[in-house]
């Protein structure tokens, strides 16, 4: 056991402390009124004043903000303006919503950049423009009216065990309940996870070609989504897929459709206890492991390892926290979402990196994404 010089640790707590004694001094400025006025008032501090007053009165309004979101896309307004503008009364005569309400909603949405006036009309507004252009989204949107029951009363909710919620029902995989599940129960999680798979598949492909390897097996593949965009840019591969029984009935389904039955092998079975498939030298997880906790992922890394040849390669993709703490927006979204599921947590690369070296991997790297909001992207080889 090395251990670290008195000199060195004594350094180390001066520097905790003083940062804790300026954090300290931070706190009190920034909790005191009379602070709070004279940096709103003087010129070159003014707009740090602003831009937290701002902050702060988003966090204060959030709600809000994602409630006038889920009306707009319940109403299917984006839809509606894709064609052009049009005027308050034909949107409330086509909701069946009063003028005045609709007035008011519409002008919501245009402070919240989802829509535009223009003049005595309503387009699409820049973000309103972007969800149309990503039906994961607004999959997403409609999905969390179950986040926002669990968290309707928050103190009861971190209380109390999250299993049993309306999110943790509608993953029952999650919580170990994956035994008899029906076609008709796995459809709705699936076909979520099928329209927001094109936005995680983009940002996966731009950081790893799969043209190099011969076979890829993708873990936990829902409907087959990704093994189709794969397909698409890596035409020699073939494809297995692993995924719960019923689940896999949907996916063979899918890439049947997509013509696809000569390359792809669909599997059903529970990942997390039936013995792996064998021959990929390429195994995918995407999605997949921030949905299970540490022990669980740790077993999983270890048994793909044992399933890859020497030359083989695990490529990881789904939102990972900062590498810092995890103090960040992502962070704290998936928290509270993954323990209302019952399972899981949002890690960081650093965090992926300690499970992936224990489990027996020696080169793990992180591939940069476009957008890493949508996707991180981790390689690691035998």
């Amino acid at each position: 056991m090395i251990r670290r010089p008195a000199m060195a640790f004594g350094h180390d707590m001066a520097q905790t402390s003083l940062g804790d004694h300026l954090r300290r001094i931070r706190d009190g400025l920034l909790s005191s009124r009379r602070f709070q006025r004279l940096a709103a008032a003087f010129l070159l501090t003014r707009p740090i004043a602003r831009r937290r007053a701002a902050d702060l009165f988003d966090l204060c309004a959030g709600f809000v903000y994602s409630q006038v979101l889920v009306v707009c896309v319940r109403l299917r307004l984006f839809q509606q303006l894709r064609p052009g503008p049009l005027t308050a009364a034909a949107l409330a005569a086509r909701a069946s919503i009063p003028p005045d309400a609709m007035g008011v909603l519409l002008e919501a949405a245009a402070a919240l950049r989802l829509l535009e006036r223009r003049e005595e009309r309503y387009g699409l507004g820049p973000l309103g423009a972007a969800i149309l252009g990503n039906p994961g989204i607004a999959a997403m949107v409609e999905h969390h009216a179950a986040l926002y029951a669990d968290l309707s009363d928050p103190v009861a909710f971190l209380r109390e065990d999250a299993c049993g919620c309306r999110l943790s029902s509608y993953w029952p995989y999650a919580t170990g309940d994956a035994v008899g599940l029906t076609r008709e129960a796995v459809s709705p999680y699936t076909a979520l996870m099928s329209a927001s798979q094109p936005m995680v598949a983009e940002m996966v492909l731009g950081a790893y070609s799969f043209r190099k390897h011969r076979c890829l097996l993708d873990i936990g593949g829902g409907d087959g989504s990704f093994l189709v965009s794969v397909s698409q840019v890596a035409p020699k591969l073939e494809l297995k897929l692993l995924d719960l029984p019923e689940v896999a009935a949907i996916a063979r389904d899918k890439l049947c459709t997509a013509g696809l039955a000569s390359r792809a092998t669909v599997i059903g079975g529970d990942f997390l206890k039936t013995p792996l498939p064998q021959g990929a030298d390429v195994i995918s997880l995407i999605r997949v492991v921030h949905d299970h906790d540490d022990e669980v992922v740790l077993d999983l890394f270890t048994r793909i390892r044992n399933a890859l040849p020497p030359d083989g390669a695990l490529v990881i993709g789904e939102p990972m926290s900062a590498s810092r703490g995890g103090a960040d927006a992502l962070s704290a979204y998936f928290a509270l979402y993954l323990l209302a599921m019952g399972s899981g947590r949002p890690r960081s690369f650093v965090a992926l990196q300690r499970l992936l070296s224990r489990s027996g991997f020696s080169d793990v790297r992180d591939r940069p994404t476009r957008i890493p909001l949508i996707a991180s992207v981790i390689v690691a080889r035998r």
